[in-house]
Protein backbone atom coordinates (compact mmCIF):
# COMPACT_ATOMS: atom_id res chain seq x y z
CA UNK A 1 0.00 0.00 0.00
CA UNK A 2 2.75 2.41 0.86
CA UNK A 3 4.39 1.86 -2.23
CA UNK A 4 0.91 2.60 -4.26
CA UNK A 5 0.79 6.03 -2.66
CA UNK A 6 3.87 6.74 -3.67
CA UNK A 7 4.01 5.97 -7.45
CA UNK A 8 0.57 7.83 -7.46
CA UNK A 9 1.95 10.49 -5.54
CA UNK A 10 4.68 10.71 -7.89
CA UNK A 11 2.71 10.62 -10.72
CA UNK A 12 0.31 13.24 -9.55
CA UNK A 13 3.59 15.34 -9.45
CA UNK A 14 4.71 15.20 -12.37
CA UNK A 15 1.14 15.40 -14.21
CA UNK A 16 1.08 18.54 -11.84
CA UNK A 17 3.78 20.14 -13.16
CA UNK A 18 3.33 19.75 -16.74
CA UNK A 19 -0.44 21.34 -16.08
CA UNK A 20 1.36 24.03 -14.43
CA UNK A 21 3.85 24.32 -17.82
CA UNK A 22 1.21 24.44 -19.82
CA UNK A 23 -1.04 26.58 -17.91
CA UNK A 24 1.87 29.22 -17.65
CA UNK A 25 2.32 28.72 -21.44
CA UNK A 26 5.98 27.44 -20.95
CA UNK A 27 5.42 24.08 -22.06
CA UNK A 28 3.88 23.87 -25.57
CA UNK A 29 3.37 20.02 -25.48
CA UNK A 30 0.84 18.74 -27.71
CA UNK A 31 0.57 21.88 -30.02
CA UNK A 32 -3.27 21.14 -30.19
CA UNK A 33 -3.84 21.45 -26.46
CA UNK A 34 -6.39 23.17 -24.72
CA UNK A 35 -4.46 24.26 -21.68
CA UNK A 36 -1.95 25.99 -23.42
CA UNK A 37 -1.74 29.51 -21.85
CA UNK A 38 -4.67 29.11 -19.71
CA UNK A 39 -3.77 30.24 -16.19
CA UNK A 40 -6.40 28.07 -14.54
CA UNK A 41 -4.62 24.82 -15.98
CA UNK A 42 -1.38 26.05 -13.71
CA UNK A 43 -3.81 26.88 -10.91
CA UNK A 44 -5.02 22.72 -11.13
CA UNK A 45 -1.87 21.60 -11.83
CA UNK A 46 -0.28 22.92 -8.35
CA UNK A 47 -3.34 21.67 -6.87
CA UNK A 48 -3.09 17.88 -8.00
CA UNK A 49 1.23 18.33 -7.37
CA UNK A 50 0.32 19.63 -3.95
CA UNK A 51 -1.64 16.73 -3.46
CA UNK A 52 1.04 14.20 -5.26
CA UNK A 53 3.52 15.80 -2.65
CA UNK A 54 1.21 14.41 0.37
CA UNK A 55 0.59 11.39 -1.15
CA UNK A 56 4.23 10.52 -1.11
CA UNK A 57 4.84 11.96 2.13
CA UNK A 58 1.65 9.74 3.99
CA UNK A 59 3.61 7.08 1.58
CA UNK A 60 6.94 7.49 3.57
CA UNK A 61 5.25 7.57 6.67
Amino acid sequence: MRLLLQIVGALCIAMGLLWVGQGLGLVHWPASSFMLDMRIWALWGALLAAGGVVLVWIGRR
